[in-house]
């Protein structure tokens, strides 16, 4: 492959603030460390601690004096260009998805990341569902299968189903043999959500979901998966049968109050090989779809900030190249 051109274009801030802030510019291109991997770029996932990091807030939160321009973003996919001595999995011309919080840096068209954060696009996984792909899926499979030890034949429900992690679980939990009721936001998300495989869909915004959840599953649900909090992750609690499991990734707000006889959990969804082999296969295994709500030119970066504090459907991506 030809050598990686010496400059790149990268949206760069020079300050944490709000829009303002962002800037496309041209930058040197990384080079990748001992462990590392340098992919050049093709889709960026948007998410909404992109924002918290473009704020200062990630910064603020570890310490130390942060190093700018600082280059923002926190996952994507594209192709491997090169990699440093030690990592021996991937080699130039591979197909790859990565993920890394904080500094990610996969608003630019080059990005160097540690190798344990990348894995290959599964299987024929257009590369820009594959881009948006690594913290849902992780997320949601960590949750799954980690915390809740979903099984086969398993009633799971699934509240924000039409969410990044949430639209992802529910399809996981399908393909991990589970009968899935989806709690999905607005008509648009309840079509969604039914499309995606789920057995039995209710609006939480308009529907009865203690009603909906007990014509699912008389005896009460075996586990949820909540995705997002507040009263409707509370009521959600009371259709669990006696025994039964509830996890949230951490910094769904506000958080769940424990209830007598049933597990509740919070867990974080970091990346790792293993987990990211384990989410390939049953990617692989399918049907399976990132859907993909908006895809913006990386100048327009701040329209796609913007997009992800709304509602909206799945993943919000940029395009690089």
């Amino acid at each position: 492959m030809p050598d990686a051109p010496a400059t790149m274009r990268a949206v760069a801030i020079d300050r944490f603030g709000g829009p303002e802030v962002l800037e496309v510019k041209s930058l040197p291109v990384p080079k990748p460390g001992p462990g590392d991997v340098l992919i050049r770029v093709a889709f960026a996932g948007v998410a909404e601690w992109d924002v918290y990091e473009q704020e200062g807030g990630f910064a603020e939160m570890l310490g130390g004096e942060p190093t700018f321009p600082y280059v923002l973003g926190s996952e994507g996919a594209g192709v491997v260009e090169d990699v440093g001595a030690e990592v021996e999995r991937f080699t130039p011309g591979d197909r790859v998805y990565a993920m890394k919080l904080p500094h990610g840096r996969f608003y630019a068209e080059y990005t160097a990341v540690p190798g344990d954060a990348v894995a290959f696009v599964p299987g024929t996984l257009p590369m820009e569902q594959a881009a948006g792909l690594g913290w849902i899926g992780v997320t949601a499979l960590r949750g799954l299968e980690d915390v809740l030890h979903v099984k086969p034949g398993e009633s799971v429900l699934v509240l924000g189903a039409n969410g990044g992690v949430g639209h992802a679980a529910v399809q996981l939990a399908r393909l991990m043999g589970a009968r899935v009721l989806a709690v999905a936001s607005g008509p648009d998300g309840v079509e969604l959500a039914r499309r995606l495989g789920a057995d039995a869909v209710v609006d939480g915004r308009e529907g009865d979901v203690v009603a909906a959840a007990r014509e699912f599953a008389p005896d009460g649900l075996d586990a949820a998966l909540l995705t997002v909090g507040g009263d409707v992750a509370q009521l959600v609690l009371s259709t669990l049968r006696e025994g039964g499991r509830a996890a949230y990734p951490h910094g769904v707000e506000p958080e769940a109050e424990a209830v007598e006889g049933i597990r509740l959990q919070g867990y974080d969804g970091d990346p790792a090989p293993d987990v990211m082999e384990r989410l390939n296969r049953l990617v692989e295994s399918g049907p399976f779809e990132v859907h993909v709500a908006s895809i913006f030119p990386l100048e327009e970066i701040g329209r796609a900030m913007e997009m992800v504090g709304r509602h909206h459907l799945g993943k919000v991506m940029v395009k690089i190249e």
